[in-house]
């Protein structure tokens, strides 16, 4: 996979921009003996500063049982239940967040991501200082000391998310839009893909933004992404259609931003790609 030099476009702004991450400090200190995490439609970022923890799951995809005994990062990008088991008295010391994805487990970030990724704090760079911050702002009250830990711990999961786009393959995570951002060529058409979404797309203009040709494109996207560019444009324009619907848009002005003739050619993409009409999904949400 190509390494990213230094002229590469942004890869994160456009997709946090429009899907923006929201995180919520709920603890700070020790956590002692067993604690279960289980709130529907939320993830976690979990940062063990000290100590060891025993961490088990109830689904299936994920390792039954799970030891930590390094500082380390627990990220749970969708909702999965999970309980640390951690020493009865003295505890182990944690940070611990919730996380509010725009459009939950659709979001295409939280869709891209594996359930769990675990990180020693020490092979993350750029963390330190951040987290520096965060656990100044944690040790006492001060004036506005939870929205500025919030805003902090948004700061600590877009540095993770930088890494997990430079090393893709340490994280475990399977072909899409991280793997794609992570290649240096398709991540030009990529961002230009997300930030620009009404433009008329093709293979040809996206191969143009990659500097590939159309067939070497093609493959490399498949390849790499996981399915076409014209899978991926498509599901990008529905996943925008959504977050624009759940925000009291009208598809009339939104078929157009979106690259459609007109609302109805949004709906007939909309049924094709969700199952529903824009207007049956909406009253589900």
């Amino acid at each position: 996979m190509s390494a990213l030099p230094e002229s590469q476009p942004d890869r994160l702004s456009a997709l946090l921009e429009r899907f923006r991450i929201r995180a919520h400090l709920f603890h700070a200190g020790p956590l002692c003996g067993v604690t279960r995490f289980d709130e529907a439609g939320r993830g976690f970022l979990h940062v063990l500063r000290e100590g060891r923890t025993e961490v088990t799951h109830g689904a299936s995809a994920l390792p039954t049982r799970l030891v930590i005994e390094e500082p380390s990062l627990l990220f749970y990008p969708r909702y999965t239940v999970h309980t640390f088991h951690n020493p009865p008295a003295e505890g182990s010391q944690f940070t611990c967040a919730t996380l509010d994805f725009d459009g939950g487990a659709m979001n295409p970030l939280a869709r891209a991501l594996p359930p769990l990724i675990v990180l020693p704090l020490a092979q993350v760079e750029g963390l330190d200082p951040a987290l520096a911050l965060l656990f100044a702002e944690t040790e006492r009250v001060r004036c506005g000391q939870r929205l500025l830990a919030d805003r902090l711990f948004e700061v600590v999961l877009i540095q993770l998310l930088r890494w997990l786009l430079d090393h893709p393959g340490q994280a475990g995570i399977q072909p899409g839009l991280i793997t794609g951002l992570s290649d240096a060529r398709l991540a030009r058409a990529l961002v230009a893909v997300h930030e620009a979404p009404g433009e008329a797309w093709g293979v040809e203009s996206m191969a143009r933004c990659a500097g590939m040709s159309r067939s070497a494109f093609a493959a490399t996207f498949r390849e790499v992404v996981g399915q076409t560019p014209a899978d991926y444009l498509a599901d990008w324009r529905i996943s925008l259609a959504q977050a624009r619907l759940r925000d009291g848009m009208p598809l009339k002005l939104m078929a157009d931003e979106l690259g459609y003739a007109n609302p109805s050619a949004l709906s007939r993409a909309f049924l094709a790609k969700v199952g529903q009409s824009p207007r049956d999904w909406l009253r589900t949400q």
